[in-house]
C-alpha cells in the first residue's frame, strides 16, 4: 500500500468536502449544526489558507483517502487549536492511516506554537475518539470556542 500525505490543494475541494459528507451519511450523523452544512466545507483549501492554520491528505495510490487539520477557531483559549475535519474513507480504516494524519496534524500544531488542542465529536465516531484518546485527549464537559457545530456530543482537550 503506497500512502502519500500532503497539504490541501485547490483540486481537492470537491472530493474532501464529498467524503466528509459520505462520512455523516454513514454514521447517520448528516445533520444541522455540523461540519455537514457548514459553507466552508466546499472550500477546505481556502478555508486552510487561514494564518495558523494547516490541512493534510492522505492518498493511497493517488486516491484522496482522508483528511485532518488544524484550524485557529474562534474564541478558543489563548495558545489553543482546534484539531477539525479528521474523516477517512471507509476502506482506509485501520490501516494506521488516521493515526499518521493526527500525528502529522498535532506536530503541525507544535510548529505554529500551539500549547493545547481542543476538538470536536460524535458518540458514534466511536473508533475515531478511541484514538483522540491514545493521542492524549481527554473529555471535557462543554464545548469551547465558536465553531458553529453546535450538534456535537463529545468535546476534548490535549496539552501539547
Amino acid at each position: 500500500m503506497n500512502v502519500n500525505y500532503r497539504t490541501i490543494e485547490e483540486k481537492d475541494n470537491f472530493l474532501i468536502a464529498e467524503l466528509i459528507r459520505n462520512v455523516f451519511h454513514e454514521f447517520k450523523i448528516a445533520k444541522t449544526g455540523t461540519v455537514y452544512d457548514d459553507p466552508t466545507t466546499d472550500n477546505l483549501y481556502e478555508l486552510f489558507e487561514t494564518p495558523n492554520s494547516k490541512y493534510w491528505i492522505g492518498e493511497i495510490n493517488g486516491e484522496m483517502v482522508g483528511g485532518c487539520g488544524i484550524f485557529p477557531t474562534n474564541g478558543l483559549p489563548v495558545g489553543c487549536g482546534e484539531l477539525v475535519k479528521q474523516y477517512l474513507s471507509s476502506n482506509s480504516r485501520g490501516k494506521g492511516i488516521g493515526k499518521e494524519l493526527i500525528n502529522k496534524s498535532i506536530n503541525s500544531a507544535k510548529d505554529l506554537g500551539y500549547k493545547q488542542l481542543y476538538l470536536e465529536s460524535f458518540l458514534e465516531l466511536e473508533n475515531a475518539v478511541g484514538l483522540y484518546i491514545k493521542f492524549g485527549f481527554r473529555y471535557i464537559n462543554t464545548p469551547l470556542g465558536k465553531s458553529g457545530h453546535n450538534a456535537c456530543t463529545i468535546w476534548m482537550i490535549k496539552d501539547l
